[in-house]
């Protein structure tokens, strides 16, 4: 007889091989056509919602690594949040204005937008961003993320504008905008301002060097000293053009140091060591000492132009480097600018727009800023003004889209003023839930310590600043009136209608300058910030979708979005609604190679999400997501996939043990009450109720590492290296519909269902496959496993006592494979169920086995277990973490029972089947 067709081998058509690749396309499409993200809004609705909203990506290229981080993130909470019973739309949404499409877009269409007609070059970078919407779509959804794609939120649609208008015109109101002739970050490659936001650091090689300004005027304080001079450092040398001060620190000790080439120097006497080495100067005398408060208005000259220097005082100077003595530009320096406002200097700034020296600048008109830079050097050098001179790498801030380094210039720009409500927009951050916690201060900083919000664009591809000016009085006009009718034209026509139309069409027929009664009118040329944009995406989509709400419940965005999205979101929403317009914020890290270092294309260690969905599937990079804690900067590389890959090769074939084991498992008619489940499996059911516990915390607390371990662990751990290799054999060789097999089918099937709704949120698609390939009980026979609810942990299963039973059971376990390995080294059995073990104990640990003897061959997986007590054989092994325990390995009796492989002395009790043993012949 052929007994292998008598066991109850395990059948599944779930496949083994997960082609992840192939297969979630497929899955992808069955969504879309069976609406699943609508019917997981029906199946909650009247629940409590749960808002995220999408901070928006650029339009302007294919996706890369820190999208799908960002996008994955969102999608595993929502998706939790929906099966935990909220309500949780999500609207994806997009950035479509700016310099980062405005610049993608000349660049690859070829454009000079200096010859294009302004509406013609607006629906280029329009079409530009479309595309790339589209793109991006396609790849976002290719990750598994579920939300409306049919109806995403664009800054470019008109309602969007409109809405936008509308912010920027309570803010007008309520007296935060303003014009003003301000420093501010200038890329020169781009033409525009720049916003902080909009800035990046990275090395850059630069002349340092100490310039010597001619005293002229002492005020007596240096007693007749000839040759001497203020000496200040800069590493900004076409600044010096635009000097119009020397600055020093009013509490700061200074010295008149005499040197050994005749020439007396004002210098920090902190700071005097070094400036002696830095220059190659030799011995020195300190003839006087001053604080510098007393040499406050002591003049000099301008090293090379024919006007006067004068020393002021401001607190900011510091002793970290330089002189202690600070070249003042106004119109090159923001902390420059402030203190020259406070002693009328003039705003100077010899800089044009493309980053050419004016005639202000005397000789040095007509050059290239860097250029300029290095002929005043060689000036400085002719005319004897130049210390020293040396090449120095340092930190410098460049520009976000173009990479190039930037500089500070006075222009006349559009600001909103933080002053106005900082205070309000400090309480309202502490108002926030911050995660990690460290957010709150970090942006408390920020908020505290930030200028003026410049707000004005000098660029085409955007929305324009509301603003008219009166042609009579030239006067700027923003109010109700104006503002209502730019909103209503915007959400009818679209922006570019401020391009193509005329004031007086805009403006309400008859209206007049409210501060002279003119009639005739011009438009501001320049366009918002393009973080005004999206700073007002709460008040442009959550106010205006019926299936939102104001604030949202969650921002989540890189950590780099605390000078970004986060922060622009903030103002506009404390200067307009006076609270933040979100609950709590969760940030996350960036995504670095295998090495901790930045992705760069210089170093070729770019990693490619679509190359990583096409080898290996999009769950691999949704598994990768949660493999470590996000709140940290996160790695990535082929290793680490391939480490990944092995993870979920692990959990798929866990669930697929679990379904092959349930195919003739019906949940309504087959599983048994919990009292007359076998020991072993209340502990299985117990661990699983422990894993829901410890599993919806940390969904709860967005503790994804936690999730991603707890899962693994209880897969590998609990079920392939214990339980389930415990069960083989009742589940194979004992009676299909017998109770024995019934209760593992029992808690299986819960196991397997629990399991998949939790990995739902992260490792979608594979979730989905398992759904539809496991039994599902008549109450529970739901079409997705995304539209399923979580699973609830019972504490009625919890039992401290059998877990402190199962814990001394699994710890002998543990020593009693130690010792079979050692007996299988040295080839006193193979197989596990070859072996008998005796186990050799005493006092409590005996009492406690003794009493289980009759299930420990079971758990060990041998043929026989005995208990003994007394002295065990010299080949004995002591166990490692039990004292007084030893171990004997020997060769099981009896013999080998055909069907289940059991060692037994029953082989041959039934004469039909001579071969196997009696348990055997008893379950066929």
């Amino acid at each position: 007889m052929d007994y292998s067709k008598t066991l109850n081998l395990p059948k599944t058509d779930f496949p083994m091989k997960a082609n992840l690749s192939q297969r979630e396309p497929a899955i992808l499409k069955w969504w879309e056509d069976n609406d699943i993200y609508i019917k997981s809004l029906e199946v909650n609705d009247q629940k409590p919602l749960f808002i995220l909203h999408d901070g928006p990506p650029y339009a302007n290229g294919d996706i890369h690594l820190g999208h799908a981080l960002n996008k994955i993130l969102k999608d595993i909470i929502v998706k939790f949040k929906s099966m935990r019973g909220y309500k949780a739309p999500y609207v994806p949404g997009w950035d479509t204005h700016g310099l980062p499409i405005e610049s993608q877009a000349i660049k690859k269409l070829g454009v000079n937008r200096y010859e294009t007609d302004p509406v013609e070059f607006r629906r280029m970078c329009r079409d530009f961003a479309l595309k790339y919407v589209d793109i991006q779509k396609d790849e976002f959804k290719r990750l598994g993320i579920r939300g409306d794609w049919d109806n995403p939120y664009l800054t470019l649609k008109p309602e969007f504008e409109a809405k936008q208008i509308e912010v920027f015109g309570e803010m007008a109101k309520k007296g935060y905008i303003y014009k003003g002739l301000k420093p501010v970050y200038w890329c020169t490659d781009c033409e525009t301002a720049l916003a902080e936001a909009e800035i990046e650091y990275a090395d850059h090689a630069t002349e340092s060097l100490y310039v010597k300004f001619p005293v002229v005027d002492d005020k007596g304080l240096f007693d007749g000293v000839d040759n001497a001079y203020l000496v200040i450092w800069t590493t900004t040398a076409w600044t010096l053009p635009a000097n119009m001060a020397v600055c020093l620190n009013p509490d700061i000790e200074y010295g008149l140091v005499r040197f050994d080439n005749g020439e007396a120097y004002v210098l920090a006497v902190d700071l005097i060591d070094s400036v002696a080495a830095d220059a190659g100067l030799g011995h020195y005398d300190i003839l006087k000492r001053f604080k510098g408060e007393q040499l406050e208005g002591v003049k000099a000259k301008h090293p090379f132009f024919d006007r006067l220097s004068p020393v002021i005082l401001g607190e900011y100077v510091t002793l970290e480097q330089g002189t202690g003595c600070v070249h003042i530009a106004p119109g090159h320096g923001q902390e420059d600018f402030e203190v020259g406002r406070q002693y009328g200097l003039e705003v100077l700034n010899p800089v044009d727009d493309k980053g050419y020296m004016t005639q202000k600048a005397g000789k040095f008109a007509g050059m290239y800023y860097e250029d300029a830079g290095k002929a005043i050097i060689e000036e400085l050098n002719a005319n004897k003004m130049l210390l020293a001179v040396k090449t120095v790498q340092h930190s410098y801030p460049h520009c976000w889209r173009c990479k190039n380094p930037v500089i500070f210039r006075a222009t006349e720009q559009w600001f909103a003023s933080i002053d106005g409500f900082r205070q309000q927009a400090l309480d309202a951050v502490a108002s926030v839930k911050w995660t990690p916690a460290w957010g709150q201060e970090r942006m408390s900083g920020m908020i505290r310590e930030r200028y003026d919000w410049c707000i004005s664009r000098q660029r085409l591809w955007g929305v324009p600043i509301p603003i008219f000016y009166c042609k009579d009085c030239g006067e700027a006009i923003i109010n109700d009136e104006t503002v209502a009718a730019v909103s209503n034209l915007f959400r009818q026509k679209g922006s570019d209608a401020w391009f193509a139309m005329d004031a007086a069409d805009i403006l309400p027929e008859g209206f007049t300058c409210p501060h002279c009664g003119g009639r005739n009118f011009t438009k501001e040329k320049d366009i918002m910030d393009v973080w005004f944009d999206s700073g007002s995406s709460h008040a442009a989509v959550l106010e205006t979708r019926d299936d939102l709400r104001w604030p949202a419940d969650m921002y989540l965005e890189g950590y780099d979005q605390f000078r970004g999205w986060f922060q622009s979101s903030l103002l506009t929403s404390v200067a307009t609604r006076e609270r933040a317009p979100y609950d709590e914020v969760l940030t996350h890290g960036m995504v670095v190679d295998g090495e901790g270092r930045k992705m760069s294309k210089s170093l070729g260690n770019g990693v490619d999400p679509q190359d990583v969905v096409k080898e290996y599937g999009a769950d691999i990079l949704r598994l990768w997501v949660t493999s470590a804690d996000y709140k940290n900067d996160m790695r990535i590389s082929k290793s680490i996939l391939k480490q990944l890959s092995e993870v979920y090769r692990k959990i798929r074939n866990t669930a697929r043990f679990l379904m092959g084991n349930l195919y003739d498992f019906d949940p309504d008619t087959d599983a048994m009450p919990y009292d007359e489940l076998k020991e072993i499996d209340r502990w299985a059911l117990m661990r699983l109720h422990q894993l829901i516990q410890e599993v919806s915390e940390a969904y709860d607390n967005y503790e994804y590492h936690v999730v991603h371990h707890a899962i693994y662990g209880f897969c590998v751990v609990d079920m392939s290296n214990f339980y389930l290799d415990v069960l083989k054999d009742r589940l194979y060789t004992y009676r299909a519909d017998s109770k024995e097999r019934r209760s593992a089918q029992t808690v299986l099937y819960a196991i397997l269902d629990a399991i998949v709704r939790m990995l739902a949120p992260v490792l979608s698609f594979t979730a989905e496959e398992i759904w539809r390939y496991m039994p599902h009980s008549a109450g529970n026979d739901i079409q997705s496993v995304h539209v399923a609810s979580w699973p609830i942990a019972d504490d009625r299963y919890i039992d401290s006592a059998l877990m402190e039973k199962w814990d001394k059971l699994i710890e002998v376990r543990d020593e009693v494979l130690k010792a079979l390995e050692s007996a299988r080294t040295q080839k006193l059995i193979g197989q596990s169920l070859e072996a008998g073990v005796d186990i050799y104990a005493d006092g409590q640990w005996y009492d406690f086995l003794k009493s289980e003897e009759s299930r420990l061959s079971e758990i060990f997986i041998t043929s026989q277990a005995a208990v003994k007590n007394g002295n065990a054989p010299d080949e004995a092994l002591s166990a490692e973490t039990i004292d007084g325990l030893k171990i004997h390995v020997h060769r099981a009796s009896g013999e080998k029972c055909e069907r289940c492989w059991v060692y037994s002395d029953t082989i041959g009790s039934d004469p039909e089947h001579p071969t196997i043993c009696e348990r055997c012949a008893d379950n066929i």
